[in-house]
């Protein structure tokens, strides 16, 4: 059993993997390497549904942690917190219907929304990390 105080760190861990397999991902299609591109895919969607799992479990349990910082480093924070917020809940539909639509090979309309979705989860992935960095690390 993982200790709940691990999680945020177990979290952030996820979400750098995401992005990590989100840009190879990217970087395979490019390329034509089509089966790296799905399971790079593959493998992010389940890292990310992992993260989701954990994430809800620590809040259901601890709650949210407030920002310790002053001055500037505030409004900054926010604006990542609410725009991170805010996308994440967006992108949850548009992962889905991307990966369904790839899943049933109509690859023309998959792409047409990948196109859309991966910058969005992307910087859903790495503003997630600047969260925990934010409230844990600074």
């Amino acid at each position: 059993m993982i200790p709940i105080e691990v999680l945020p760190t177990l979290n952030a861990a996820l979400n750098t993997l995401c992005a990590i397999l989100l840009v190879n991902g990217y970087v395979s299609i490019r390329r034509r390497r089509i089966r790296a591109h799905k399971l790079s895919m593959i493998a992010a969607f389940v890292t990310s549904s992992i993260f989701l799992t954990s994430y809800l479990i620590y809040h259901f349990n601890i709650g949210s942690r407030p920002f310790p910082g002053r001055g500037w480093m505030r409004p900054v924070y926010f604006s990542i917190l609410v725009s991170h917020t805010i996308l994440a809940a967006a992108i949850v539909p548009l992962v889905l219907v991307t990966l369904k639509r790839a899943l049933k090979g109509n690859f023309e309309r998959h792409a047409q929304i990948a196109r859309k979705t991966l910058p969005l989860w992307l910087y859903v992935s790495v503003t997630g990390v600047v969260v925990y960095w934010m409230l844990y690390q600074m």
